[in-house]
């Protein structure tokens, strides 16, 4: 295994949001398995060079002014319109971010309301134990890693399990993400996704890799996103933006 280094709505909103929905991509593979270094080399990728519509959503919404880079939110729509084009998204609505650009210790979970132009959801999510403390540095898709894998999922069903009310997770990027069923890779509430947790450690609790949020946050997130809505789990790694096929201009 290689490793590599890295890091209410108006009509010209909804004219923005219909061209967002219609704005065409291709699709190509992606190869080989990867673990990820995110921490030197800054990437400078966007997914579409004519990103006004895109941008509509994102001054908008003040995205800018809670962390998130208009780079980042290019790359999750590129990849949520992909996504929807070959019509594995069943709620298209919603795209949420995790910006892993971004410590623990800072709000980086971003769920937007597409359709209406809102931002539902600004609040904490975890990273894996072994990507790293503060911030998530280290990204691998293997089995038993506790790290966190970068990319585009579609979010699946819900179950109750030893984290109570959870969401399953499917990892669209072969070789990247794709092992996320059987790694066991969901949507959880934890304890140490808290501002307690962070005053005390001054970073979040760690997960085994997944996207874990609070337990005041779980159940209306996973309700609101649940049952095919697109999650992008965003880092500044330049083999991940290099090889993620969703991602890869013609």
């Amino acid at each position: 295994m290689m490793k590599f280094c890295v890091q209410p709505a108006n009509i010209l909103g909804l004219l923005a949001i219909v061209a967002i929905l219609h704005t065409p991509f291709v699709l190509k593979s992606a190869k080989a398995n990867f673990s990820f270094h995110a921490n030197k080399v800054s990437a400078n990728l966007t997914a579409d060079n004519n990103n006004g519509p895109f941008r509509i959503i994102y001054d908008s919404l003040r995205l800018s002014s809670k962390g998130l880079a208009s780079e980042a939110f290019d790359n999750a729509m590129a990849g949520y319109n992909k996504l929807r084009e070959k019509g594995e998204l069943g709620n298209d609505e919603i795209l949420t971010i995790a910006d892993f650009t971004q410590p623990s210790s800072q709000k980086r979970l971003f769920v937007i309301d597409l359709k209406n132009c809102k931002l539902l959801y600004y609040t904490y999510v975890a990273h894996g134990e072994n990507s790293g403390k503060g911030m998530a540095t280290l990204f691998s898709n293997k089995n038993e890693s506790l790290q966190s894998s970068l990319g585009f999922y579609v979010t699946a069903g819900t179950f109750d399990g030893k984290h109570g009310y959870s969401m399953k997770l499917r990892g669209m990027e072969k070789s990247i993400n794709d092992k996320a069923e059987e790694r066991g890779i969901i949507m959880h509430s934890a304890d140490y996704v808290s501002e307690t947790f962070i005053r005390s450690h001054g970073y979040l609790g760690r997960s085994w890799g997944c996207p874990a949020v609070s337990k005041e946050m779980n159940k209306p997130i996973i309700s609101k996103i649940k049952n095919g809505s697109c999650l992008f789990i965003n880092s500044k790694c330049k083999n991940y933006l290099k090889h993620s096929a969703l991602l890869k201009s013609v």
